[in-house]
């Protein structure tokens, strides 16, 4: 089983920055590699949505809404997703999660999700 520890939300003010981390463990054999991670936010009342996504080889995608203000990256080496959160918005409050399809040694590759992390905006 493995496991994606989030870290990183919190509290802060409209136009302020938060840096989301997501590093992924396992207890059974041994991760190989993280493909694709993603993050996610979800708000009270409104459905989970796609904020940025990465894969193995480096490319990104994000949605619109957070283009030009948030980037996503890794860190391959300690096996960590990083989320770079700038010049944010009430409306970006959110409980954030990290979703990632990670290869173990002793399950091949299979779906994630970390157990998320709250993010509030005060304006």
């Amino acid at each position: 089983q493995v496991q994606l520890d989030e870290s990183g939300g919190g509290l802060v003010q409209a136009g302020g920055s938060l840096r989301l981390s997501c590093q992924a463990s396992t207890t059974s054999g041994s991760i190989v590699r993280i493909n694709r991670l993603a993050w996610y936010r979800q708000a009270p009342g409104n459905t989970r949505e796609l904020v940025a996504s990465i894969e193995s080889g480096g490319s990104t995608n994000y949605a619109d809404f957070v283009q030009g203000r948030f980037t996503v990256s890794r860190d391959n080496h300690k096996i960590t997703g990083y989320l770079e959160m700038n010049s944010l918005k009430s409306e970006d409050s959110a409980v954030y999660y990290c979703n990632a399809d990670v290869w173990t040694s002793m399950t091949g590759t299979r779906n994630y999700w970390g157990q998320g992390t709250q993010v509030i905006v005060s304006s």
